[in-house]
């Protein structure tokens, strides 16, 4: 194997290792820790695990200490460069480092290499939280602060402790887990000052439609509870919103407490 073909080998970060080939495990970190393996099996694993977490929760509170006003952007890992979705994501990343932000996203490629290509364009910060997957997804190379994590559940606290909005491009299973988490951080008040942006009301009119029309109406969610969510189409508008609601409610720059 020539070097020029070094890196199309698949490859996996495991914290600060990086295995090809044969040496790659057959399970991520994550279903090792889920997974049922008996009745007592946890008794020798899981403790020792504990210790794993909890550097994987420094490494993240260092990194990102000092990194400022944040906002995280969400969506599709498929969506393809030239699109008119990339091209949103893309003008919303420059939108927001234009305004002082620094732009986290999961580090891939699709919406998320898109929203870290335009902060890093317009000079803002970028930054990329990876996270450990069967199929690996390399951070993308508009990233210039990245860590890769091994536990969903770490990632996704960082990802709220060190952002101060999310904004949700249309995507799947992934993206709806993030922003449901955001959502009902923001409902139950464990979060503040934490605006949640969705973009594209084409594509979210129906999950809109089902919170108004069907959750509402059962009495699963308070009247208010629709409006954690706003809905825009232009990246100036996302921007705007973010910014006026930090003006409004002085933000200091803490999202979580």
């Amino acid at each position: 194997m020539s070097l020029n073909s070094e890196p199309r080998r698949r490859l996996r970060r495991q914290g600060p290792a990086t295995l090809r080939g044969e040496h790659i495990p057959k399970t991520t970190t994550d279903q090792r820790l889920l997974d049922w393996r008996g009745p007592s099996d946890w008794v020798h694993t899981d403790p020792w695990r504990v210790l794993r977490i909890q550097a994987e929760f420094v490494e993240g509170f260092g990194l990102l200490a000092e990194l400022g006003r944040a906002v995280s952007v969400f969506g599709s890992a498929r969506t393809r460069p030239g699109t008119a979705e990339y091209d949103c994501a893309e003008q919303i990343g420059a939108g927001l480092a234009s305004a002082g932000y620094a732009v986290i996203t999961g580090g891939g490629p699709g919406i998320m290499e898109a929203a870290n290509k335009g902060a890093a364009g317009a000079g803002g910060v970028s930054v990329g939280l990876g996270i450990e997957l069967p199929l690996e997804q390399a951070l993308n190379e508009y990233v210039e602060v990245g860590l890769e994590f091994r536990y969903f559940f770490v990632r996704k606290t960082v990802f709220v402790k060190y952002s101060q909005a999310f904004v949700v491009l249309p995507g799947g299973f992934g993206t709806l887990d993030e922003l449901f988490e955001a959502v009902t951080l923001v409902q139950t008040g464990k979060i503040t000052r934490f605006p949640i942006v969705l973009v594209g009301s084409e594509y979210w009119k129906g999950l809109r439609a089902w919170i108004v029309d069907t959750m509402l109406p059962a009495g699963k969610i308070s009247p208010a509870d629709p409006g954690l969510v706003q809905l825009a189409d232009d990246p100036a508008e996302v921007v705007r919103i973010i910014v006026e609601a930090h003006s409004l409610d002085g933000a200091t720059g803490a999202s979580a407490t």
